[in-house]
């Protein structure tokens, strides 16, 4: 990935009352080394992040990341990041996308073992190219995530509903999907109930209905969904959270998998059974969703 920018933050507390919060930050090369060998982040996947889309320059949904951080770092006992700063961070690296389509990372890692402060920081860099399957669509399996759907309230401490940095169940299981001839995966519980992809969320149209997951704590709920649903909002269609079970996907009129950078791939087969899908619709969805939004 061609880096185009690197921050490090010096994490200011909570209620932090300052308005300027750039003496905190220290720009970085993003090419050369920049964390210590005991950083915790690489030893233990032990932190958080957030991945904002960026269009021209413009970072998308910030408020609903930012909330998002917040809440994984309550759930994982980091520090609370003071809202503000990472807001300014944010700004300071999206002036470093140009245009086109580019991410913004937000890492907040509990930094070195034995350590006095966390370690956070923030990138920028291109996008990667999801033009294809926007169009084409995703073929995707489902995988039992192994965890029935009453675990996150029963074992909080596996941190179902952060976004951490331990993301190599994620990685592995888009890999397990690959090698079935899929191009992703959709988690569900060992009870049968959907939950999400590796990477992004789910919606399905069933009728005039918009159906996503209902956002329990095993499930991280998306930012772009929020938007997407938003939107469908607007036009007059009905959107709903609740369960779903594993035997409704096949079931769908249509489905999507979205997430920040994605944005909205529609689902063209599920474990080997075809599901339509609606260009036109799709791509009216990812105008809006490439339009400016904060």
């Amino acid at each position: 990935m061609a880096w185009r920018f690197a921050l490090m933050i010096d994490p200011a507390a909570s209620d932090d009352p300052r308005t300027d919060y750039a003496s905190t930050f220290s720009t970085v090369d993003p090419t050369a080394p920049a964390l210590s060998v005991g950083e915790l982040s690489t030893q233990r996947g032990d932190g958080i992040f957030e991945s904002v889309g960026v269009i021209d320059g413009h970072a998308q949904e910030v408020q609903a990341h930012l909330d998002r951080l917040v809440h994984s770092a309550e759930i994982c006992d980091l520090p609370v990041p003071q809202v503000e700063q990472w807001r300014q961070a944010v700004a300071l690296a999206a002036e470093h996308c140009g245009p086109g389509e580019s991410v913004i990372k937000l890492i907040l890692s509990r930094g070195v073992e034995h350590g006095p402060a966390p370690t956070a920081w923030v990138t920028a860099a291109p996008a990667a190219d999801f033009s294809k399957p926007r169009a084409a669509g995703v073929r995707v399996v489902t995988l039992d995530r192994g965890y029935a759907s009453d675990v996150p309230a029963r074992a909080p401490w596996l941190l179902l509903g952060a976004k951490t940095l331990s993301y190599a169940v994620n990685m592995a299981a888009i890999r397990e999907a690959k090698r079935r001839g899929a191009d992703d995966a959709i988690f569900v519980s060992s009870d049968g109930v959907v939950l999400e992809a590796p990477t992004a969320s789910i919606i399905l149209r069933f009728g005039d209905s918009f159906v996503t997951p209902a956002p329990t704590g095993g499930i991280l709920q998306g930012t772009t969904q929020l938007s997407a649903f938003a939107w469908l909002e607007e036009q007059g269609l009905h959107t709903e959270y609740r369960d779903v079970h594993t035997p409704e996907l096949s079931r769908a009129d249509a489905a999507w998998l979205v997430s920040s950078v994605r944005l909205a791939a529609p689902i063209s087969e599920i474990d080997g059974t075809p599901l339509p899908v609606d260009s036109e619709f799709t791509g009216r969805l990812n105008a809006y969703l490439l339009s400016p939004r904060d």
